[in-house]
């Protein structure tokens, strides 16, 4: 598990894999707050804490460096303080969008919205112009559920209504099919 607590002492871009953000709370409780993936930067520049656990939620592999020497890099390079900026304006966009997706929409666009979040992100490079997309669940099922809101049971009928109704195969337990990424979409966030 790789921890950044409250010194932060080095950075990491993900080169391929998907990350987990978790909170805990003081009474032990801890909430899923967001999942990272490639080629997302991790850590924060110039902060000296956060409170966000990283884990891999699948095989990931990382470039890691020291935080001075990224603070170095952003001093000389503008471009990279730049792809900096738009991966927090992206991430800030994220965040409001999902805040959405858990307070209005029903548990079948929730399930649809992760799947399509999934779909979207999880080989951007391969998937970005594929009308079909086949992935694994980079979370189980109860992480899923504790992402969403919801309950382990209310994840898996919605999975199962969302394949019944064509919108995705599952090849395997964790590993599904999008025959059409706009259908899913649509699924997501009916008109």
């Amino acid at each position: 598990m790789l921890t950044v607590g409250d010194e932060i002492h080095r950075y990491a871009n993900i080169l391929n894999g998907v990350v987990k953000l978790t909170k805990l709370m003081r009474d032990g409780r801890q909430q899923i707050v967001g999942l990272q993936f490639a080629p997302d930067f991790m850590g924060r520049p110039f902060a000296s804490h956060n409170d966000v656990t990283v884990e891999a939620a699948t095989d990931v592999r990382i470039c890691s460096f020291p935080r001075r020497v990224l603070e170095d890099i952003i001093a000389e390079s503008p471009e990279v303080e730049h792809r900096l900026y738009q991966q927090n304006l992206k991430e800030l966009s994220e965040a409001r969008e999902w805040m959405l997706t858990l307070g209005r929409k029903t548990a079948n666009e929730k399930v649809a919205s992760f799947l399509h979040m999934i779909a979207l992100n999880i080989d951007p490079e391969t998937n970005a112009e594929q009308e079909s997309v086949t992935f694994e669940l980079p979370l189980k099922r109860a992480d899923i559920a504790d992402f969403l809101g919801l309950t382990i049971e209310t994840v898996s009928r919605q999975i199962t209504k969302l394949r019944k109704a064509g919108v995705i195969e599952l090849v395997e337990n964790r590993r599904v099919h999008v025959p059409n990424i706009n259908r899913l979409a649509y699924a997501a966030e009916p008109d």
